[in-house]
């Protein structure tokens, strides 16, 4: 057995067993994308898919940080374990997360049911990590029951959490005119609740309100002929939040339970789960784009990728046909 698979058995085994320093471990093979987290992912994928992955989301100055915090400590009120995985912008000379979240949540640093583990997004836009997923993966099954994650919080680019979560929550700020960049960016569309936050602010029954209209206004299947075949936007229930005082939170626990309930009795029913097939398919899809980036860079292919890409930097040859040439190059050398 090679030695990256032996430490993969090694870590693995820890991790689901309760050692949190293997799971810190694992997590940090993982961001990495080491050859010891390809090996533990294929253990450990079949023992997850049982905790509830929920997306916060939202613009900076909304208080997702602040309110993760009050959801734990609501979930460690049940003495349920929880995780969070708190995508921060990365450092732009080591490359590493800034860990502002982990700061601000130094009140569980010593409760062993709470794992709190900041990723650098490294420049991948969507407001996530590239290995976000793989990472709750690991959480899963370690036997985290709650997964929270947090996005970097950019505002206007941050759907690609609802492919990552079985619950995207989306948070506002009252009296800030986010309402509009939410339609501009989708987030109302992508959302299953949206949560008005910092609660006591003048405006916030107004700026619920208003997102309610919003909702309500949202196109349904069949007013677009041309969108006929296209899901239809979700009508997310509308709450109101101040995580600083922990009021609201409560409400917002108890509304993801049941969407999480209402997720299962669909797939009991035999509904299709589009919120687990799109993370499937959103995975799925990152690991082909990393394995053609890693074929690219074979020696076997190296030199006709740089005269590709000159090629297509000198006008030569246009980016659709220079892909075209890539993937058959793959394809013919992954045939001798």
């Amino acid at each position: 057995m090679a030695a990256a698979e032996v430490r993969a058995a090694e870590l693995s085994a820890a991790a689901v067993a309760g050692d949190r320093r293997a799971l810190a471990r694992l997590l940090t093979a993982v961001e990495n994308r080491t050859p010891v987290a390809e090996a533990a992912l294929r253990t450990l994928y079949p023992q997850a898919g049982r905790a509830h992955l929920v997306g916060i989301t939202g613009p900076p100055g909304s208080g997702k940080s602040t309110l993760v915090a009050a959801l734990i400590a609501e979930v460690r009120k049940a003495d349920r374990p929880v995780a969070v995985v708190a995508v921060d912008p990365s450092s732009p000379i080591t490359g590493g997360a800034i860990l502002g979240d982990r700061v601000r949540m130094q009140a569980y640093a010593g409760d062993r049911d709470v794992f709190i583990r900041s990723m650098a997004a490294r420049g991948h836009a969507g407001g996530l990590a590239s290995t976000t997923g793989a990472a709750c993966a690991v959480l899963d099954a370690a036997g985290f029951d709650l997964i929270l994650i947090e996005t970097v919080g950019t505002g206007q680019s941050e759907v690609e959490v609802a492919s990552s979560a079985d619950t995207t929550v989306v948070l506002e700020a009252p009296e800030m005119g986010d309402e509009i960049q939410a339609i501009k960016a989708g987030l109302l569309e992508v959302a299953d609740l949206v949560v008005v936050n910092k609660g006591d602010r003048p405006g916030a029954q107004r700026t619920a309100a208003q997102l309610r209209a919003m909702l309500v206004a949202l196109p349904a299947v069949g007013a677009n002929p041309d969108a006929a075949d296209r899901p239809r936007p979700k009508r997310p229930e509308v709450l109101i939040t101040t995580a600083a005082t922990g009021a609201g939170v409560p409400e917002l626990l108890v509304a993801l339970d049941r969407h999480r309930a209402a997720g299962h009795a669909a797939a009991a029913s035999g509904g299709a789960n589009g919120a687990r097939l799109a993370r499937a398919d959103a995975q799925v899809r990152a690991v082909l784009a990393e394995r053609v980036a890693d074929r690219l860079r074979d020696p076997a292919l190296a030199g006709e990728a740089a005269a590709t890409l000159r090629a297509v930097a000198d006008h030569e040859l246009d980016p659709f046909a220079a892909a075209d040439r890539l993937l058959a190059a793959i394809g013919r050398e992954g045939h001798r």
